[in-house]
């Protein structure tokens, strides 16, 4: 199979979707490997190690969806790529549609293929390459949330660990996902008061196994989030509903509750947000400020530490995409549950049941288009 590897055009957006070793196991494979010129400079890859690993480097994108059999990103395709898209072309990378309703309908225009990371699941309905970047933006969540904190950038002036003799800051993590434990333990490890809510008693028992004592695990109902959110000098939204948009968790009403300087981390925004005065903000110009709350909304979180990000994001999608380029789309998906809900659009049909509802397009089951 051709695979093409493209470089990300989102705004501030560093990573890329596979590193040279990861081209070198595709390419032992019998895969051929088009690298688009420049794709790996931001996360410290440049051309002549692709080229070493057995790729070849294509000067522009559209001469890669030209060619390619199989295209993948980081991020979800934009609208300059929408016309490049080719039917039954195999579109494998995070796309987020559930909140994307212009991108869902140009992909079931292209009738490509198109498999979002997001979406893969394990049979313990874990989601593998979901799984990195949440690592990466729950720990990047407590340290934006603190950074925003300083007086200095608009905060409240608080020190989230506090000092001998001083209170220590209080944390909010909605969501104890992969998301919401690694937000938790970071701000634990800080030594912050930390509550965490998830509606799963299940999870609750596990992680009052594994997290630290500072860490206090809650039921999560509206209630508790309003009494809590007026303690909190930093909330994080960390829910996620898999390829569905996300619930609204925190209204404006709440928000009006809280403490002047307190900060707001969305890393949910992906998935349209989980606070009602979300909306998306960019590396460059990340925050925003509303009832004097600090708003931070970035999209695309890990792709600020695209030198950790792109190792673990490729450490996790390249078995998958092995699989896909060895046995084609069709074979894959009968042979793997897991890509198999990876489906999204196929062939000008909606097979993801949550982005369906989301637009309220008509869902097609992924088993009755093998």
């Amino acid at each position: 199979m051709i695979v093409g590897i493209l470089k990300e055009i989102k705004n501030e957006e560093y990573r890329v979707c596979m590193t040279p070793a990861g081209v070198e196991v595709m390419t032992a494979a019998g895969h051929l490997l088009l690298v688009e010129k420049g794709a790996g400079k931001g996360s410290g890859f440049d051309d002549a190690a692709y080229l070493k690993a057995g790729a070849e480097i294509v000067a522009t994108a559209p001469e890669i969806y030209q060619k390619s059999d199989m295209v993948m990103h980081v991020k979800e395709p934009l609208p300059s790529e929408y016309a490049l898209i080719r039917k039954n072309q195999i579109v494998f990378t995070y796309l987020h549609l559930a909140a994307a309703r212009d991108l869902t309908l140009a992909l079931v225009r292209s009738k490509s293929v198109c498999i979002a990371y997001e979406t893969i699941q394990k049979p313990d309905g874990s989601l593998p390459l979901l799984t990195p970047m949440s690592e990466v933006a729950g720990k990047m969540a407590i340290q934006e949330g603190a950074k925003y904190l300083e007086m200095a950038q608009g905060g409240s002036g608080v020190l989230l660990g506090g000092v001998p003799g001083v209170d220590p800051g209080t944390v909010l993590v909605i969501g104890g996902g992969i998301v919401g434990m690694n937000a938790a333990k970071m701000a634990c490890g800080l030594g912050a008061k930390v509550y965490l809510l998830d509606m799963n008693l299940d999870r609750l028992r596990y992680l009052s196994d594994v997290m630290p004592r500072n860490c206090f695990l809650l039921m999560s109902s509206p209630a508790a989030i309003r009494e809590l959110i007026t303690k909190a000098d930093v909330v994080v939204g960390a829910v996620l509903v898999t390829g569905a948009k996300a619930p609204e968790l925190v209204t404006r009403d709440m928000l009006k509750t809280m403490k002047k300087g307190a900060v707001l981390v969305d890393v949910a925004i992906d998935q349209g947000g989980c606070f009602e005065t979300s909306r998306a903000t960019t590396h460059s110009n990340p925050i925003y400020t509303i009832d004097g709350v600090t708003h931070y909304c970035v999209a695309n979180m890990p792709g600020a530490v695209p030198k950790t990000s792109t190792l673990a994001l490729t450490n996790a999608t390249l078995p998958y995409a092995l699989k896909i380029a060895n046995q084609g789309w069709i074979q894959a998906m009968k042979n793997s549950t897991g890509i198999r809900q990876g489906a999204n659009v196929v062939k000008g049909h909606v097979t993801c049941s949550a982005v369906a509802e989301a637009f309220g397009l008509e869902y097609v089951p992924i088993e009755t288009l093998l």
